[in-house]
């Protein structure tokens, strides 16, 4: 900075100076007040700051997806990606298909930290980052018969 200085034309040696004499002087009044301004400002914080619970009411939309193709793959993965909860049933599709839509699916649970648990075999519940599958929540799927074939 020093040098840029000289290069404009400005001599900051003599404001310095200046700026050292007047915090000198003033030096115990300027401690005195920033302490007094960061205590109460850092009790004041202390108290203000609040838990607040981010857990809503809402209910989990649930989509259920037979994909007939490979391409059908980037529609499940947008169900995901706006935090839908998509059950997959591959059983309509050729063997290797499945695979691949599989392969597929597991990629981009993957990317956006998901889960994916079989329900049974070419049956599979694919949840987003928000959504922890339990033995209650498949249970209580099953009983509103949304897994109608687990019957």
């Amino acid at each position: 900075m020093k040098g840029l200085g000289r290069i404009i034309g400005f001599d900051e040696e003599d404001y310095e100076d200046e700026e050292v004499l007047e915090k000198e002087e003033g030096q115990d009044e300027t401690e005195d007040t920033n302490e007094l301004e960061i205590e109460p400002f850092m009790a004041n914080m202390k108290k203000q700051s609040k838990i607040v619970n981010i857990h809503t009411a809402s209910t989990a939309k649930v989509v259920i997806s037979k994909p007939m193709n490979y391409d059908e793959g980037t529609a499940i993965v947008d169900n995901l990606k706006n935090r839908r909860i998509v059950i997959v049933n591959v059983t309509g599709v050729e063997q290797k298909v499945g695979h691949k839509i599989l392969d597929f699916l597991i990629g981009a649970i993957y990317a956006l930290e998901g889960g994916l648990q079989q329900v049974e075999k070419g049956v599979f519940i694919l949840t987003p980052s928000n959504v922890e599958v339990t033995s209650e929540l498949e249970t209580e799927l099953t009983n509103k018969g949304i897994f109608s074939w687990s019957k």
